[in-house]
């Protein structure tokens, strides 16, 4: 089965709605269902606090033995999430950096090795590290409304989607697809999200929730160890990739993040955001 992110002796007592400060968690214990929403106003960025309340809040329900499956969404109108901040990587030291990348690879660890059922419900547009979480999971329902976007656009950026992103984007939408779309860091309207496969139903707001369920509920009603071994078989060389390589793709990071063209790109499109608000 897949590897546990954690050892057993880190069970929990039964936990009922547990909020830190970016993250609201809400276990179902009936359904076995939790439903971790983000609330880090104004885009839920994804910032090292609050990567790190999301793999301590996410760790904790894979300890826990009521939980099953576990529903992503934004507690913030109109976006998922806006992907890395960029705060994180505009003239901090090379050990911030480190500290920051290794919670970004936790991040995605945690979530494309979990042993739940993960649903994204993508209620908002989500670019970049939003589009790595909902690629991430089991299942992707996105608001039906074209004017929220979803994608890698790092390219845009001038930075470089790192592998292991590449790979989860293939896996879900294809070789030729991921290619085109990575290059020219496409930012994919929700019908065109769909379209690519990129998303795998769109559903108007309002029956977003009750969406959400009725897919979970069909995932659960398979017995969870040949769910869990089949996950596994699927995705395991994909993680075995990124653990394998992890240091190397801190330092890698590191080097890319440092560099003085890179930097001044970052500080630009900064500058970019601060007008628009």
């Amino acid at each position: 089965p897949p590897r546990p992110l954690q050892s057993p002796s880190l069970r929990l007592a039964p936990s009922r709605a547990f909020s830190n400060n970016k993250i609201l968690v809400e276990l179902d214990k009936s359904s076995g269902v939790a439903t971790m929403k983000f609330k880090s106003p104004p885009v839920n960025s994804l910032s090292l606090d609050f990567l790190n309340e999301f793999c301590v809040s996410l760790m904790k329900l894979e300890n826990d033995r009521a939980c099953r499956g576990v529903i992503f969404t934004s507690a913030v109108p109109t976006i998922f999430s806006s992907g890395l901040d960029i705060m994180e990587m505009c003239g901090k030291s090379r050990e911030h950096y480190a500290q920051f990348w290794r919670a970004v690879q936790e991040i995605w660890l945690q979530v494309y090795g979990s042993n739940m059922v993960t649903v994204a419900v993508v209620n908002g547009s989500s670019p970049a590290g939003g589009c790595l979480i909902a690629l991430s999971c089991d299942y992707r329902i996105m608001v039906e409304n074209p004017k929220f976007r979803i994608g890698l656009n790092e390219a845009q950026l001038g930075i470089v989607a790192p592998f292991w992103f590449k790979d989860t984007f293939v896996n879900v939408v294809g070789h030729r697809v991921a290619e085109r779309s990575l290059q020219l860091g496409s930012l994919h309207p929700a019908p065109e999200a769909h379209k690519i496969g990129l998303v795998d139903e769109l559903v108007p707001e309002e029956k977003l929730q009750e969406r959400a369920a009725a897919v979970m509920a069909e995932w659960l009603a398979l017995p969870d160890h040949a769910r869990q071994i089949t996950k596994s078989m699927m995705r395991k060389a994909v993680l075995d990739r990124l653990v394998a390589h992890r240091e190397e793709d801190i330092q890698n990071f590191i080097n890319f993040i440092s560099k003085e063209p890179i930097q001044k790109s970052l500080h630009i499109y900064m500058e970019m955001l601060k007008k628009r608000k």
